[in-house]
């Protein structure tokens, strides 16, 4: 199964705040889908959910138009969407009837996620009673309890522990390889790097960025290398643009490395060969890797 999205665009009043997004995602992968509060993210994810009309633009799935009603989807916004006052199992039951189940197949389910994830002993409890991490486990149960075909995962690793973090990654994985649909968004970037094969970063807006994430770091970590040059030189970035400025340009810092751009005509081994003619020697030296955080700021910090 594959979901396509083609050039959405939405208005509010004057104000157009989607310009154009297209993405695809198919069966057993997971997208992430990135970007600063107020990117755009949430609107993209409700069109989805078919809680806003886009103005114009397409949602296929293989191919035909997308529409909701006729799958099952999951969906764990980021602010908490159950009731407080309710009892745990009694709204799961209630929920996976909303979307199709039997009396008997949602208790069957709710139960069966409530194990899965370690809270069956608040089965009857009001949800306000529990912790943060329990609930933010009862709403993933929510999220599972009707088998969905599509996973929206908004911030769901939000409130919790390592332990149960580490729970969560589990079924996050196992929905992945049973093939479902999945979009990631986080700005935990670890996690996305964990999950997902493929981003796209919106940017008021806009797609600033998007493909594989593979793909994405070589091109970023392209012709630029980490520098080193020892604990004990109190300003690595200022030695370099001084002596080194015919060769490479800084373009940032990680710790005690230097993450310098190699200029045209410059390679690695004229690069150490200066170096070491200037007294300048490197306790570190090889290529950069960019972690998805250095990416995201890079492409949606606004710096300018």
């Amino acid at each position: 199964m594959k979901l396509e999205v083609k050039d959405l665009r939405k208005s509010f009043g004057d104000k157009e705040v989607l310009h154009g997004i297209s993405f695809s995602i198919e069966s057993g992968k997971a997208l992430g889908l990135l970007g600063r509060n107020g990117a755009g993210k949430t609107t993209t994810i409700r069109i989805l959910m078919d809680v806003f009309r886009a103005n114009s633009g397409t949602v296929t799935v293989d191919g035909k138009p997308f529409h909701p009603k006729n799958f099952r989807i999951g969906y764990l916004p980021e602010e908490r969407g159950l009731y407080p006052k309710k009892g745990v199992l009694e709204q799961l039951m209630y929920l996976a009837q909303l979307r199709g189940s039997s009396r008997t197949d949602s208790k069957k389910q709710a139960m069966r996620w409530l194990e899965r994830l370690g809270v069956e002993e608040y089965a009857q409890r009001k949800l306000e009673t529990l912790s943060k991490g329990n609930q933010q486990k009862v709403q993933l149960a929510q999220t599972l309890v009707c088998d969905p075909d599509l996973v929206i995962l908004d911030e769901p690793f939000s409130g919790l522990d390592p332990v149960n973090s580490q729970i969560l990654k589990e079924v996050i994985q196992e929905q992945i390889e049973s093939g479902k649909l999945v979009i990631f968004s986080s700005h935990q970037m670890g996690y996305v790097e964990e999950f997902c094969e493929d981003i796209v970063l919106i940017n008021h807006g806009d797609i600033v960025l998007a493909g594989n994430l593979d793909q994405i770091k070589r091109e970023f970590g392209h012709n630029r290398l980490v520098i080193g040059l020892g604990p004990d030189c109190q300003e690595p970035e200022q030695l370099l643009r001084e002596h080194m400025a015919d060769m490479i340009e800084v373009v940032g810092r990680r710790k005690d490395q230097v993450i310098a751009e190699m200029k045209a005509g410059c390679t690695r081994e004229r690069l150490l060969a200066g170096l070491l003619e200037r007294k300048l020697i490197p306790e570190e030296f090889g290529n950069y890797e960019p972690s998805l955080t250095e990416i995201f700021v890079e492409r949606a910090g606004d710096q300018a």
